[in-house]
């Protein structure tokens, strides 16, 4: 019996550099409301004709394979999660693995938004306990900008979204080894559409019309209030349900790194735990909210800048369309 931990993480994200400034030159906002609502301060975009999903996605992985030590070949699964893939069908894990020179072996993608890498390593974990797979690439990628509404309208998701790729492979290692203890995931799809993007649906007649496109549905439709209520409750469930799986206690954790959705909402549930600020990682003041991408952009950072140490104990929380949310708890 093996058990899976993370080997390696990598990240990357456009160069193209969108401040609050930038912003307030599109539509009716200024530096002071972004920063009191949201905590972003800049956010990346990706430049069309550069920039895709997949190559993104690349660029991250070769990071986290080289930091895990393993050589490219050595992956034997790929898991791809995104809600803004290259194309409508195929899903991006096939796209990444041409990418990677990977062919032949299997990839598989999901559709949690921001949840889905913590529901990807939820997946990953499962596969390397029971022998499947020893080398399995996880990633979060996204690119949003290319939907968002860039007016005054639409400033409240335009403020928030942005684009950027996280990965991190995870290694089967003995069960005596440091790895991840537990994941938790769960959702309730009665509020599907208090945080959706209808279409293109292939529910409707018409899958694309000049109607769907002037009545905005291919854009993503948020309900900021109710997505922020159940965020602060479940975050904390979520969290309170790994620790309780692990006989652990919030005073043992090392580090938190939660699901970049908004500084507020990280703020709150770190209070709430009573953690200082050198327990709880966030970066979303520089890079937005990237969704499914947050979480190991996030980890990257915070490994490269000496904040996760070997055997520290992480906990990852993520909450968001669905409602989806999750959590995992690991010794690094």
């Amino acid at each position: 019996m093996k058990k899976s931990r993370i080997a390696g993480v990598g990240h990357y994200v456009p160069e193209n550099i969108i401040t609050n400034h930038d912003l307030s030159q599109m539509m009716d906002t200024n530096h002071e409301w972004i920063v009191e609502r949201t905590g972003i301060h800049e956010r990346r975009w990706f430049t069309p004709g550069k920039d895709t999903v997949a190559n993104m996605a690349a660029n991250a992985s070769r990071m986290a394979v080289k930091r895990a030590g393993l050589e490219m070949e050595e992956i034997d699964f790929i898991i791809f999660a995104t809600s803004t893939p290259d194309y409508f069908a195929p899903g991006n894990g096939v796209l990444l693995q041409r990418e990677l020179g990977l062919q032949g072996i299997g990839a598989l993608d999901i559709r949690n938004a921001c949840s889905g890498f913590v529901y990807g390593l939820s997946v990953a974990d499962q596969f390397i306990k029971t022998g499947m797979y020893r080398n399995i690439l996880l990633i979060g990628a996204e690119i949003q900008s290319s939907a968002l509404d860039k007016s005054t309208a639409g400033r409240s998701n335009a403020v928030i979204f942005a684009d950027g790729a996280g990965a991190a492979v995870l290694k089967a290692v003995e069960t005596d080894q440091p790895g991840i203890l537990s994941t938790h995931l769960h959702a309730d799809g009665d509020f599907a559409e208090e945080l959706y993007l209808k279409d293109p649906g292939s529910s409707r007649e018409v899958r694309l019309s000049p109607e769907i496109i002037n009545q905005d549905s291919f854009r993503m439709q948020m309900n900021g209030n109710v997505v922020f209520k159940h965020a602060v409750v479940r975050f904390q469930e979520v969290i309170k349900e790994a620790l309780e799986a692990n006989n652990k206690s919030k005073e043992d954790i090392d580090l938190m790194v939660p699901h970049q959705a908004n500084l507020r909402i990280s703020q709150y549930i770190q209070q709430k735990f009573g953690l200082p600020d050198n327990k709880v990682y966030n970066n979303i003041m520089r890079y937005g909210n990237t969704t499914a991408a947050s979480i190991p952009l996030a980890l990257s950072e915070a490994w490269e800048e000496g904040k996760i140490k070997e055997g520290d104990l992480v906990c990852l929380a993520a909450f968001g369309s669905g409602f989806a949310w999750a959590s995992a708890l690991l010794n690094w």
